[in-house]
């Protein structure tokens, strides 16, 4: 599976530049050191090599930005040794100059200690995150009985592990069945829901005979979780989905999600659903959810997707066109299949929501 767990190609694993927390290029590294060998060789070859001992004093801020204190201290020492060193012919500096440089360099000792226990705090906090990540979210195995899963998942809210969107795959009394969710809102404040919905999908998994009996059970969740909270508003779209014993048909249930997309023999077709109200606004007063069933084939794939893959749109506002570009990748397998569509619908639109695909194969085909 491949997930936020399963990391961007962009850059760093999980799509981060290194001006917003990843390691910095190798470049970066190796600036400051290539600017003071620069430095000394230029001095030493030229007899107005002075003209160059401006440069000296970008060597330290360059090396914080990199490095630890010791080693930025080790560069700023050589600069502060090179102004002093006759055959540089930078040993005529002003005493206003040599100082300014020294402050600069100690200074940037001082940084890069703060920098780097900053750092550290963060690989901390960023470890306690994935953990969060992988007991809400665990990565799905590459079956679920008999039932082949992949899935994909990029959060909205940039550098968090979790969002609003989730999907699970379990196996039970009553045959393989899947969730894929959508709570109103992203980012960290969508995190207690999901873990609400998932808990409530798992239990119900175990014991409900019928999907619209597992759709009533996180509904309940939902609204219980919203009693008692002033303009509360909390809701989450959810499709349903449950294989039969011999894989020959699935039951779908749509609470407010998009349609799965079936693909068969090269062609992708979204399926016709019985929509019903999103959790939470009451399923057990309104009109049930109802299950629709539809005929499966040897090779057939399910694909599941959220919002914000359904609703991405390009520079001309028009939406991303899912069936069709599926079509385009039908030849893929499951695990590349997710992938591919990341990388057209990234390359194509503007992502703004939660991004979540999950590819169901039933059976060996």
């Amino acid at each position: 599976m491949t997930s936020v767990r399963g990391w961007s190609p962009r850059g760093y694993r999980d799509g981060r530049g290194w001006l917003q927390g990843a390691p910095p290029p190798r470049w970066v590294r190796v600036l400051p050191v290539a600017l003071l060998v620069a430095v000394t060789v230029a001095t030493l070859v030229s007899p107005d090599g002075h003209d160059f001992g401006f440069l000296l004093g970008a060597i330290p801020p360059l090396a914080v930005l990199s490095y630890g204190p010791v080693a930025t201290a080790l560069l700023s020492s050589l600069v502060v040794v090179l102004l002093n060193v006759p055959a540089s012919h930078l040993n005529r500096p002003g005493n206003t100059d040599l100082l300014t440089i020294t402050f600069v360099a100690v200074l940037s000792v001082f940084v890069s200690y703060v920098r780097s226990h900053r750092d550290a705090q963060l690989v901390t906090e960023r470890a306690v995150g994935e953990a969060v990540q992988q007991a809400v979210l665990p990565p799905l195995p590459e079956r679920v009985g008999a039932v082949g899963c992949a899935g994909l998942y990029r959060a909205a809210q940039h550098g968090t592990l979790v969002g609003g969107d989730f999907f699970d795959v379990r196996d039970g009394p009553y045959g393989v069945r899947a969730v894929m969710g959508d709570v109103r809102g992203h980012g960290l404040a969508a995190v207690s829901t999901v873990v609400a919905l998932l808990g409530a999908f798992r239990e119900a998994v175990l014991d409900q005979p019928d999907l619209e009996a597992v759709a009533a059970r996180m509904d309940r969740r939902m609204r219980v979780d919203s009693a008692g909270v002033p303009d509360a508003e909390l809701f989450a779209t959810a499709l349903l989905l449950e294989f039969s014993a011999d894989l020959r048909t699935v039951r779908i249930v749509a609470c407010g999600h998009p349609a799965p997309v079936l693909l068969r023999d090269g062609r992708a077709r979204e399926l016709g659903v019985a929509p019903a109200a999103p959790l939470g606004l009451g399923l057990a007063q309104a009109e049930t959810p109802k299950e629709v069933t539809v005929e499966l084939g040897r090779g057939d794939r399910l694909f599941v997707a959220s919002d914000g893959v359904w609703e991405a749109r390009d520079p001309a506002g028009r939406f991303y066109p899912l069936p069709e570009r599926l079509a385009a990748f039908a030849g893929t397998d499951a695990a590349g299949l997710t992938e591919a569509v990341w990388a057209d619908l990234s390359g194509r639109c503007e992502v703004r929501d939660d991004a979540t695909m999950l590819v169901l194969t039933p059976g060996i085909g």
